[in-house]
C-alpha cells in the first residue's frame, strides 16, 4: 500500500559531495526514495534506485517547465524566495517540457548526428596532441587544467565559433557557475557577463552567419527561437557541452590512477578504451543528479507517494551503482559490459551531446595513455577536493606525475 513519507530531510553538504556513493549505498538499503536538503531546510525528493531513476526520467508527470518550477520553488520557500531577475540563460531544452522541448531539441540535434560528430575527430585529435605536447615539458601537472578542461572547451568553442582568446574567460565563468551550491556575487557576475557575451555573439551571427551551430540556431526558421531561447540554448551548449566531458576525463583518470593494473591493461590494449569509457560513465560519472523537476500530480515510487508540487532530484550516480541492476555494482571493471548505465540520463532529456562526449573521451584516454603510460597520482587521495554541486560531479584539481 502506498504511503506519503514524512521524515527529517538529510543534509547534503561538502562531506556528501566528497563521496556521494557512500551515502547512496546506505540510503538505498532503506528504500529507493529519500528526502534531502542543501542546508536551506527545503526538502527535495531524491530518487535512488536504477529502475526508479529510469521511471522518473521518463515520466511526464515530473515536469521541467521553468515557469512551473519557479512556482514550485517559491511555494517551498513560503514565498520568501526571489527567483531570477529574468529568464536569461534559463529558457533551454533542459528547462522545458514537450512541445517546447521537442522544438528546441530538434534545433540542435542535427549537430550531433554520427556523421557530424565523426567529422570532428581530426579537431579533437589535434587538440589532444597539442595539449599532450605542452604537458610533456613538465614532470608534474594538474591533469584537469592541462588536459581535461581545455580539450572539450576547444571542441565546443569550435562548434560554436567562439574566438580562441575567449576560451580562458569562458572557463572562468563556467567554474563560477558550477562551483557552488549557494548563489553568490561571483556566480551572479559570471552569469551576467556570460549572457552579455552571448548577446554580442548572437548579434554577430545575425549580421555575419557562418557554418557554426549558433549561426544555425539564429537562422533556423522552423525552430523559431526567440531571444531568450537563443541565449538559454547557447549558454546550455557552452556550459553543458564541455563540463560533462571535463569530468568524464577527470573522474575516469582518477579511477585508473587508483587502480594501476587496470591502467596498465588499457595502456597496453587501447581497443579496450571504448568500453572503459562506458564504465567511467557508470562508475563515477560526470553527472551526479539530473537537473531539478517538480511533480504535477502525486507519483508513487515503490511504496512511497510523492505529493503534487514537490521538488524531485534523480540521482543518476546512485542508479548507476544499484546492485539490483548491475553485477558487482561497486566494483570498477573497464572490461565489463555496462552499456545500460544512466551516465547521460534517460528519456527525452537524454544528453543530446552524448556521441560527442564519448568520442572525446575515447580519443582523450587513447592519446593520454599512449603518451604517458606511467602516469601516477602526485598527491595523497585525501588531498583531493570535489565541487559542491548537485548536478556536476567533478574534481577541483588532479595533480599527476607524468613518469
Amino acid at each position: 500500500m502506498s504511503r506519503t513519507v514524512e521524515r527529517v530531510a538529510d543534509l547534503l553538504d561538502e562531506r556528501f559531495f566528497a563521496n556521494p556513493h557512500a551515502y547512496y549505498r546506505h540510503w538505498r538499503e532503506e528504500g529507493p526514495v529519500r528526502q534531502v536538503h542543501f542546508g536551506d531546510g527545503v526538502a527535495r525528493w531524491l530518487i535512488l534506485g536504477y529502475e526508479e531513476c529510469r521511471a522518473a526520467l521518463a515520466d511526464p508527470r515530473l515536469s521541467k517547465d521553468i515557469d512551473g518550477l519557479e512556482v514550485a520553488i517559491a511555494r517551498k520557500y513560503d514565498g520568501d524566495w526571489e527567483g531570477p531577475r529574468t529568464h536569461d540563460g534559463l529558457r533551454h531544452m533542459l528547462n522545458a517540457d514537450p512541445p517546447t522541448h521537442t522544438r528546441l531539441r530538434k534545433a540542435v540535434s542535427q549537430a550531433f548526428t554520427a556523421r557530424r560528430v565523426e567529422a570532428l575527430r581530426p579537431v579533437i585529435e589535434r587538440a589532444a596532441n597539442d595539449l599532450l605536447d605542452a604537458m610533456a615539458e613538465h614532470d608534474e601537472v594538474d591533469l584537469l587544467r592541462a588536459f581535461a578542461v581545455p580539450l572539450p572547451v576547444t571542441v565546443i568553442c569550435h562548434l560554436l565559433d567562439v574566438d580562441i582568446e575567449d576560451h580562458g574567460t569562458f572557463r572562468e565563468w563556467t567554474k563560477a557557475l558550477v562551483g557552488t551550491l549557494e548563489p553568490d556575487a561571483d556566480r551572479a557576475k559570471a552569469h551576467d557577463e556570460m549572457v552579455a557575451f552571448l548577446r554580442k555573439m548572437l548579434r554577430r551571427k545575425r549580421a555575419e552567419p557562418g557554418e557554426d551551430m549558433l549561426s544555425a540556431l539564429v537562422n533556423d526558421a522552423d525552430a523559431r527561437l526567440d531571444e531568450g531561447e537563443l541565449i538559454g540554448m547557447a549558454l546550455l551548449l557552452l556550459v553543458a557541452g564541455h563540463e560533462t566531458t571535463v569530468n568524464l576525463i577527470g573522474n575516469g583518470a582518477l579511477a585508473l590512477l587508483r587502480d594501476r593494473p587496470r591502467l596498465d591493461r588499457l595502456a597496453a590494449d587501447p581497443t579496450l578504451i571504448p568500453g572503459a569509457v562506458e564504465e567511467f560513465l557508470r562508475y563515477d560519472g560526470p553527472v551526479n543528479m539530473a537537473t531539478l523537476r517538480f511533480t504535477r500530480e502525486p507519483i508513487t515510487f515503490g511504496d512511497t507517494v510523492i505529493p503534487a508540487g514537490e521538488l524531485v532530484l534523480v540521482a543518476l550516480a546512485a542508479g548507476n551503482r544499484d546492485p539490483l541492476h548491475f553485477t558487482d555494482a561497486y566494483g570498477f571493471d573497464p572490461t565489463a559490459d555496462r552499456a545500460a548505465h544512466l551516465g547521460f540520463g534517460y528519456g527525452i532529456h537524454y544528453c543530446v551531446g552524448a556521441p560527442l562526449a564519448r568520442l572525446e573521451g575515447r580519443i582523450a584516454f587513447t592519446a593520454l595513455l599512449h603518451r604517458f603510460p606511467n602516469i601516477e597520482l602526485a598527491v595523497d587521495d585525501s588531498w583531493l577536493r570535489w565541487y559542491s554541486n548537485p548536478v556536476i560531479h567533478g574534481l577541483k584539481k588532479l595533480p599527476v606525475r607524468l613518469g
